[in-house]
């Protein structure tokens, strides 16, 4: 397993971070068809990352509402100092107005309950989940400010935001000396480049460490899917047949040259699909998570594969996505003062 820098904090996390979505659900509809697995396989889980190298591991307190997070702090009662633990906050944990969102009243109230079912006194990377509209900046990291000094969080991050929200925390973060975010999770494969347009710059001028989620887009890049067949795997379970959204056409034919990278190396087709993930600028980890420990192993190993100049320029050349505005202007402009650019 290989290490990289998280952001601008010194610490070192593995460049493959286990995801927990798949931990509990068996009774939410919502949750079962990602894996719902139980204490038994949350452990086994969680042991074979350990092992293997992994000591960043990412869960959050709205997955299976709140099991994910109790499963992995059971499976982590040992070796809690073995890793550099994630969870996030914004969603609903419970009935009320104000159980959602990142008001301080909230954000407070859903760390101590995360500490909680985590059974440990603090989380080391602590990440606000989706953008609250009606809370400012500067209430929300305040709070967090707060619950930093108090020894609860050791770091903040920020997932699912977009490049100006991040780069708006950051300036409140400088201006009232906040801690500021180090981290920012977002989805990114091979068919969903979308942060590659702000995001990426952002993080790579700030240094923002970036976290992935989905690098197989919902398991379509795992080599399952076919033209000519019916969809498999969780694309085909209700509420997740279009998260994250893939448009088809253009992603069978990334697929095409998955396969025939895949075949060149003697890998699987997911473990491409990582790799080229890890070969990207500002990716710090990608986060994997498994139904088995088979599909775990595999994903973990994609942390060994170097992709080749060829394999790169090909999935470049099917996977890149246009510019959008004001990115091409500026890429026009830029040899005005960059030669090289």
């Amino acid at each position: 397993m290989k290490y990289r820098l998280l952001g601008p904090t010194g610490v070192w996390v593995s460049e493959i971070s286990l995801g927990t979505m798949t931990f509990g659900g068996a009774d939410n509809p919502g949750y079962s068809a990602l894996g719902a697995l139980g204490r038994d396989d949350a452990d086994r889980m969680v042991g074979t990352a350990l092992d293997a190298g992994i000591n960043f591991v990412d869960t959050a307190d709205m997955y299976s509402d709140g099991e994910s997070e109790e499963l992995l702090g059971h499976a982590l009662r040992h070796r809690r100092n073995d890793v550099v633990l994630a969870t996030k906050v914004f969603a609903p944990t419970g009935p009320g107005p104000n159980a959602a969102g990142w008001s301080r009243l909230h954000v407070l109230r859903a760390l101590d309950d995360s500490l909680r079912r985590l059974k440990t006194d603090h989380v080391d990377l602590y990440q606000l989940h989706q953008f609250d509209p009606l809370t400012p900046f500067e209430e929300v990291l305040s709070a967090l400010d707060d619950a930093v000094r108090q020894g609860k969080i050791r770091y903040i991050g920020a997932a699912n935001l977009a490049a100006w929200q991040i780069s708006k925390a950051l300036g409140v973060s400088a201006l009232r000396n906040l801690n500021r975010f180090v981290s920012a999770q977002a989805y990114y494969s091979l068919v969903g480049r979308d942060v590659e347009r702000d995001l990426v710059p952002m993080a790579r001028a700030e240094n923002v460490a970036l976290t992935v989620w989905s690098p197989l887009a919902g398991g379509f890049l795992t080599g399952k899917n076919r033209r000519d067949a019916a969809a498999s795997g969780r694309r085909t379970a209700a509420g997740w047949s279009t998260f994250p959204p893939v448009d088809p056409e253009h992603g069978y034919e990334v697929l095409d040259v998955l396969r025939a990278i895949a075949e060149r190396h003697g890998a699987s087709v997911s473990r491409v699909a990582i790799a080229w993930l890890l070969a990207r600028p500002a990716v710090t980890s990608v986060i994997v998570g498994a139904r088995t420990v088979d599909q775990l192993t595999d994903n973990i190993a994609a942390s060994g594969l170097t992709l080749t100049e060829r394999d790169l320029a090909d999935l470049e050349a099917v996977s890149q996505q246009p510019p959008a505005y004001p990115n091409w202007i500026q890429e026009m402009f830029a040899p005005v003062r960059d030669p090289n650019a």
